[in-house]
């Protein structure tokens, strides 16, 4: 599928580039998973020198050695001998951006804290000692936001107060949804945008999967989503239980519930069986995933509050599919 819309994100990082070539730039892109940062990220570089890092979960020895690859394929870096810390890496990186001008993107940037939490440190460290003699354009992206939101924005991080530059990539609208149907389907009915929304919520890959299989009417969307070796049956739970580690149970319950319309506090406490205050608030503030909509004029005390999921996808996996595998599989 094409490139499309993300012109105020081009616009950004358009201008970060242009500021990282008189003095260093960092930037950090945050969104959920599939929503395209980094298809934004490449297409923003088509024209720019860049070195792309993505952190898989291996060895931080295993890890600097493929960086080390990319870094002498994509900038022609030599580095003689085996450099085992990324802090090493990191800080040869920098020397070069002391001499020639390029972008360092570093993908999934929150995984660095299951392969060595003093990755943090380091990078701040060198940071702070070098980035007033390079010129680059330092970009970390990262789809657990809970996460990424700790990393940058805890006063107690040490990473907190670095940034040059935020981006929260979000999903489509609805005016780029039309367009990307009607590119695939230029007789598409009111039913099969609906549906379309329905089902991705405007997040990239999700329209792709559909659009790609040529499932461009409700009937053949609703036929994928819902078959037996579908990428949609199981994206939901691949999503979020990376999110939420050993309470995914909870959470899940809680979502389910939300999801199926048992969207007060007391509803939801009562199934579950436990105050779930807490956990409505994690889901809102920490992981934003759910919305707290009060009725209007209510007083900030009130307590008829309604919880909806912020997130079209998660709401229809939640509300058909999750309870329901059985069926499907």
């Amino acid at each position: 599928m094409k490139f499309y819309d993300r012109k105020k994100e081009l616009e950004i990082l358009d201008s970060n580039l242009k500021q990282s070539k008189k003095s260093s730039c960092f930037t950090v892109m945050i969104g959920r998973r599939r929503v395209g940062k980094t298809s934004l990220l490449l297409e923003s570089m088509k024209k720019e020198k860049y070195l792309y890092l993505f952190v898989s979960r291996k060895s931080e020895s295993l890890l600097c050695a493929q960086f080390q690859k990319n870094a002498s394929d994509a900038l022609g870096m030599q580095i003689f001998g085996t450099i085992s810390q990324f802090k090493d890496l990191f800080e040869q990186l920098l020397i070069l951006a002391t001499k020639e001008h390029y972008t360092l993107i570093v993908d999934e940037f929150q995984e660095f804290r299951n392969i060595n939490p003093a990755i943090f440190s380091d990078i701040q460290n060198l940071w702070d000692e070098y980035k007033d003699k390079v010129k680059i354009n330092f970009i970390v992206c990262g789809s657990i936001y809970s996460m990424m939101m700790k990393i940058f924005e805890n006063k107690k991080e040490p990473l907190f107060g670095r940034l040059t530059s935020k981006i929260v990539l979000q999903p489509f609208p609805i005016s780029i949804i039309k367009e990307i149907l009607n590119d695939y389907n230029p007789q598409y009915t009111s039913e099969d945008l609906l549906c379309l929304y329905m089902l991705t919520g405007g997040v990239p890959k999700y329209i792709t999967l559909l659009m790609e299989a040529g499932a461009i009417t409700h009937n053949d969307m609703l036929n994928m989503a819902t078959r037996l070796d579908s990428p949609f049956i199981g994206e939901g739970k691949d999503f979020l239980i990376s999110e939420f580690g050993k309470e995914y149970g909870t959470y899940f319950s809680i979502l389910q519930l939300i999801a199926s319309g048992k969207t007060t506090q007391s509803e939801v406490d009562s199934i579950i069986g436990k105050n779930t205050g807490a956990y409505l608030v994690n889901l809102e503030k920490e992981y934003s995933l759910i919305t707290k909509n009060k009725p209007m004029f209510s007083k900030p005390e009130s307590r008829k509050a309604r919880w909806s999921l912020s997130d079209n996808y998660l709401h229809f996996w939640f509300r058909f599919i999750y309870p329901n595998q059985s069926l499907i599989e």
